[in-house]
């Protein structure tokens, strides 16, 4: 039995949410990118540390933005122009500050929605290796299998969000264009409508002129 305050062995589940707690750093952030607009983000990276950068452009105009990734010394390490989704990979050649920026200065009009995952650093083991003698029991390899498989759901629900919030901008923005498009009709059948009418006024009057000219 433990002694008073002590809280005992954390059941499995739990011990795999608390060690998931110590994974390496994360930025997910979804922001707003105005038309004519640069945004710029900053990492503080070790030597050595291997880092992931991957983006997807949500909503607006053709689904693209600018992206840019510096080093300390601002050497550029990645750069694409228009792209609407890529992810990059990069080990710090040194300790610094990294900059990465998203614009979207090319477009006039519209602004985007943008979403960037920026990971730093790998996962850490569930179980260190060192200081051990013995294989991992039954139990702790369950723990590693649960908190796999807990990462990958992760990974698959993130993109599957992000794959129907774009679903649903496009349907919006096509639904939008529809109704704009089936007014612009209405309003070319009607003014093609009254104009056959005057069109066809103006004809039996000219006839009924002559005839009455005829007549007479």
């Amino acid at each position: 039995m433990p002694p008073r305050g002590s809280r005992g062995p954390l059941p499995p589940l739990l011990l795999v949410w608390a060690l998931a707690a110590c994974a390496a750093r994360a930025s997910e952030i979804t922001f707003e990118l105005p038309d004519n607009a640069k945004q710029c983000f900053y990492e503080e990276i070790a030597q050595g540390t291997k880092c992931t950068l991957e983006f997807q452009v949500i909503t607006g105009g053709h689904y693209d933005v600018d992206c840019r990734l510096e080093d300390p010394d601002g050497i550029v390490l990645y750069k694409e122009m228009k792209k609407q989704y890529d992810s990059f990979t990069f080990t710090a050649s040194r300790n610094g500050t990294y900059k990465f920026c998203f614009s979207n200065e090319f477009s006039t009009f519209t602004h985007k929605t943008v979403y960037f995952d920026f990971q730093v650093g790998e996962d850490p083991p569930l179980f260190p290796s060192e200081n051990r003698v013995t294989a991992l029991t039954q139990m702790e390899s369950a723990c590693v299998s649960i908190h796999e498989a807990l990462k990958s759901v992760i990974d698959y629900q993130t993109h599957f969000r992000l794959r129907e919030a774009q679903g649903r901008s496009r349907a919006e923005d096509l639904n939008t264009r529809v109704a704009y498009w089936s007014i612009g009709e209405a309003i070319i059948l009607l003014v093609v409508s009254i104009g056959q009418v005057f069109l066809l006024k103006s004809f039996f009057s000219d006839k009924r002129s002559t005839a009455t000219r005829v007549g007479s």
